[in-house]
Order: structure tokens, then sequence, then C-alpha cells
């Protein structure tokens, strides 16, 4: 089934799901049990669909991909080889090469041309192509690296806000200026070390047509990608970035409800945001709470949820993104412009090996390092609905 008969299918069994429900309520407004149960499959079906859709989007992406001509056709005058610009240090196709075998022989064969990046906290800093392919996987696994604002730093990076700004006055002709008192704070992001360690059969390492290469990039892309997320939204900047919905550092509480969530606690929360920032603004938000929101009406009777019938685009609320991940706070909504939020990497990732921890199992250990921080430089621009704890389910 091809990804537009899925949409037309999502949105044939939503508008089937929207009609049962309004049919089936009964004179208080509720469902029976039974009618409940039915709508909960319905709503399930739509959920798998928006699943399948995503998935397949992703397959698309990577056949188009990997069906790119190896070969580009000639443009300009060919280049002899003794003319193209030679690529050095970890760019180099020997750094890579060196870099394959040393981990094909547990770092016993470890070339001289390793020492050009050689981490100063031990290990090898991995090939640029390896970096740029692992930076592809923290962006397409983790939300908040494809919204934030991404700084690479050699050194900790101060930011400076301004923290009040210089008041206005009319004055009268030839009359003397007042002067505003018109402050600076700064922000630092420094440094936090994130590892991820996997072990691979010494079978499968030495066997040179298992994709070492691409296993373990795309491994440690994912573990990485899924503890940085958990960082962003959740982190306390206690050892680790601090994320959006910390308690300090992060968003502005908008509101905490002590009832059910309901369309117009939306609108005050999308309101509730200064007019500049709405102009990039997008929901984050757990799965769940996205599944209570698919029932909530506008005064109008209309949905507030719209599933997106576009290839590539999200589903939105109220007209704005909806971004969801496994790692949001069932708890509370956040609303704002999230290019606010700076994340910055400390240089480059680095492998290392371990050399016996594994070796009485048969196994070889690697690790993959990385330094990052991450930090909300304006509140302001991001704005927390506290969501009642106990809340099940939404009435609209």
């Amino acid at each position: 089934m091809t990804i537009l008969e899925l949409r037309e299918k999502r949105n044939t069994a939503w508008n089937a799901a929207k009609a049962f429900l309004d049919s089936h309520r009964t004179e208080k407004g509720t469902l029976t049990a039974e009618d409940d149960a039915t709508y909960s499959r319905m709503e399930q079906e739509i959920a798998d669909l928006g699943k399948e859709i995503t998935r397949l989007e992703r397959q698309e992406a990577l056949e188009a991909e990997l069906n790119k001509p190896v070969n580009k056709p000639l443009t300009s005058k060919p280049v002899t080889a003794a003319e193209k610009p030679a690529k050095t240090g970890r760019a180099s196709d020997a750094y890579k090469d060196a870099m394959l075998s040393a981990m094909r022989s547990n770092f016993r064969n470890v070339s001289n041309v390793l020492q050009e990046g050689v981490d100063a906290d031990g290990g090898y800093l991995v090939p640029e192509e390896y970096d740029r392919r692992l930076i592809d996987v923290l962006d397409g696994e983790n939300i908040m690296r494809s919204l934030a604002t991404k700084i690479t730093t050699a050194g900790q990076h101060k930011i400076n806000i301004a923290a009040t700004k210089p008041a206005t006055a009319w004055i009268e002709e030839g009359g003397a200026l007042s002067f505003g008192d018109a402050t600076f704070d700064q922000i630092y992001l420094d440094a936090y070390k994130l590892h991820v360690a996997i072990k691979v059969t010494e079978e499968l390492l030495y066997d040179n047509a298992f994709g070492l290469e691409n296993y373990i990039i795309t491994q440690f892309g994912k573990a990485l990608a899924n503890a940085e997320e958990d960082a962003f939204l959740n982190g306390d900047g206690k050892g680790k970035p601090t994320g959006i919905f910390a308690k300090t550092g992060g968003g502005q509480i908008a509101g905490t409800l002590t009832a059910a969530i309901k369309s117009d606690d939306l609108i005050d929360l999308v309101y509730g945001l200064k007019r500049p920032y709405r102009k990039k603004a997008s929901f984050i938000m757990n799965d769940a709470t996205l599944a209570s929101l698919r029932k909530l009406k506008d005064n109008n009777g209309a949905y507030i949820w719209q599933p997106s019938y576009k290839e590539g685009e999200p589903d939105r609320v109220l007209g704005y993104a909806v971004h969801t991940s496994a790692f949001a706070p069932t708890n509370a909504i956040a609303f704002g412009d999230y290019s606010y939020y700076n994340i910055g990497d400390r240089g480059s990732r680095s492998f290392a090996e371990l050399r016996e921890l594994f070796a009485g199992n048969g196994m070889v250990g690697y690790v993959a390092k990385e330094r990052v921080d991450g930090k909300l430089i304006l509140p302001e621009a991001v704005k927390i609905l506290k969501l009642k704890e106990e809340t099940a389910s939404a009435k609209g």
C-alpha cells in the first residue's frame, strides 16, 4: 500500500471516528463503556496508520539516498588526479580506512595516520564522514536537534542576553535626555560527557561481509540521540543539559490545570506566548497526550487536531505543528519557538575500544563519546502548560 493510499485510509478512518463519537454520545455527553472501547480501537487504528506512514516516508527517503547515481555526469572540464585537492587529516580516505582496519582488528592494527585524531581522553576521533553521518542520525532521531540552534565550540561558549531593555521617553525640544539602564546577562554552554557502549562478537568483527561501519554508526547514533533528546527535554542541568521542561532554566509556566484539559486551555496557551515567538512556534508533547487532544473541539464544533495530508508535514493543533516524543512528560505540553534552545557540541565524537573487558566471552566492546550541552537562552520563548496529573482523558 502506498503512502498516498495510507493517508487516504487514515483520513477516512478519522472521519469515521469523528462521526462515531458525535453519534454515540449519551445525554450526559459521554460514551458507554462499550462505545468507548470501540472508539479506542478506531483511534488506535488511526495512530497505527500514522506510524506506518512515517515509517514508509523514512524508507522512501533512504531509498532515494541509496539510489543516487554513483557517477555524476560531467558538467565541467575533467580534473586530473594531480589537480584534485587532497583530503587531509580526519577527512582523508586513509584515515577512514585506518579506522575501519583498527576496529576490525580490535585496535591491534593501528596505523600511524590515526595519531592525527587522538582524543585527549583516550581513543580516536571518528573520521569526519562518520561524524557527519552520526550527526545525520542524531538529527533524524532527535526532534530537538531539528528544532534547536546548534553551535560547535572548542571551549566554553558564552552567550550574551539582554536582561533589561532601555526605556524610551518623549522629550521637549531642547530638553535633557534621560538614560535607561540596559543590563546584560550571560549564559554559558559547557560540555557534559555522554557515552554509549556496544558489544560485537569476534566472528562478526572479522567477517568482512558484515557491515561493521554502518552497524556501529547506526547503533551509536540512535543511542546517543535518545539520551540527548531526553536531556534536552527533561534534563536538570546537573551533569547533563537543561531541558525545556526543567523546573529551573526551562520554559515559563503558562498555567497549571486542576481539571481535564479543554480546547480553550490550548487557545490560552497559544496566545499566552508573545506574538514574535508564535511565528515559528510549535507544540511538543507525549504521544499519550496527543491521543487525548484528538477528541477536543473548538467553539464551532470543529476538531482542533488536523492530521497531515501532505508528505513530510507534521500533524497540527490549532494550526501549529505538533512534535511528539516518547521522552516528553505526560503531564505537560510545551509551545514555543525552540530555535532559542541552543545546543553546544564540543569538538568531535570519538571511538575507543575495550580490549579485555569482554575477552573471556569472545566479544569486543566499543565506546562512543561526545561532549554536549543545551540550554534555553530565552525562557519566555517557550510556554509550558502543566496538566492535571490524574487526567486520563479529555473532554471537548
